[in-house]
């Protein structure tokens, strides 16, 4: 039996692992114990997301959704290997699964096909969802998938577990499809072998962020839109874009690189978002209402 260790215990040793940690919100007090009892812990569990996009997935990781409250999971790992705590605790995110694969986990064995779900777990499972789109086409980067191996092993080495304790939500609840994109299978071979590595963890690189150039994109935004498939002018405006797609605000039909009408239309939305109006939520950028959506979106700005 395995008693869960508190929260900053758990993003340290996540941290000793190598891993790139960011703490979001309340994550450390944010869970669903309310419903029922967390633990003992028996596990780890992988996902993925069917999301795209780092922020919107981890807002959605962290609130939920309708019919199906937050926290989803205890971390999100997105598509740079970085960790997104979201909650600690009791997570909506096994749901009820195979008993006999709970006790193949427990003692560590193969497992039998899931074949019912009876029970509980988001008791006995720690939680990772990954961001991916699950359609068996967005890839998984490297960055990922070792993050996944990481956070793994971080736990299992933590609690004295082998790689048998990791498991993926399709071989717990009968019709889950995810991860979908790389088998568990390979991913238990990878954490085995860093279980049994004497070598300490080397960091994982932070990744770098990227630079939109604010004359620049405001030159894009007011030159006339050219058609859709032309060249991409300035690549910042992708960058803009994929921030308004996240934010609600532009449709993903139009995240083409373009700084055209829909995504004019867009920005002067987050510019009134923002509080903004009249002149002033004309849809061009200006340097502070760049800035702040870069810091929800990780991306600096350049005058």
């Amino acid at each position: 039996m395995a008693t869960a260790p508190s929260a900053s215990t758990f993003a340290a040793l996540l941290r000793a692992e190598g891993l790139a940690v960011v703490e979001v919100g309340d994550w450390e007090s944010h869970n669903r114990n309310h419903k029922g009892p967390w633990g003992p812990v028996h596990g780890v569990m992988i996902h993925h997301t069917v999301t795209k996009g780092t922020d919107a997935s981890v807002r959605i990781c962290r609130d939920g959704y309708s019919g199906l409250p937050g926290p989803l999971c205890h971390g999100v790992i997105d598509k740079q290997g970085v960790v997104h705590l979201v909650g600690y605790g009791r997570a909506n995110h096994a749901g009820l699964g195979d008993d006999d694969v709970l006790r193949a986990v427990i003692a560590e064995r193969a497992l039998p096909a899931d074949n019912e779900a009876t029970t509980d777990g988001n008791r006995h499972l720690y939680g990772f969802e990954c961001i991916n789109l699950g359609d068996g086409k967005d890839p998984w980067p490297e960055a990922q998938l070792l993050a996944i191996e990481r956070v793994s092993a971080a736990i299992c080495r933590h609690h004295g577990w082998t790689e048998r304790s990791v498991i993926g939500h399709l071989e717990w609840q009968p019709g889950k499809v995810d991860p979908r994109g790389f088998t568990m299978d390979s991913m238990r071979s990878r954490i085995g072998k860093r279980l049994g590595s004497k070598n300490p963890a080397a960091p994982l690189p932070t990744p770098k962020r990227p630079v939109v150039d604010l004359s620049r994109l405001r030159g894009a935004a007011r030159q006339d839109p050219p058609k859709r498939g032309t060249p991409v002018s300035y690549s910042g405006v992708r960058t803009v874009e994929a921030a308004l797609v996240d934010e609600g605000l532009l449709s993903k039909r139009y995240d083409d690189g373009h700084f055209g009408s829909a995504t004019v239309s867009a920005y002067a939305a987050w510019q009134r978002r923002l509080g903004y109006r009249g002149r002033d939520a004309d849809g061009i950028p200006g340097k502070t209402s760049l800035t702040k959506l870069g810091k929800r979106h990780g991306f600096d700005v350049k005058d």
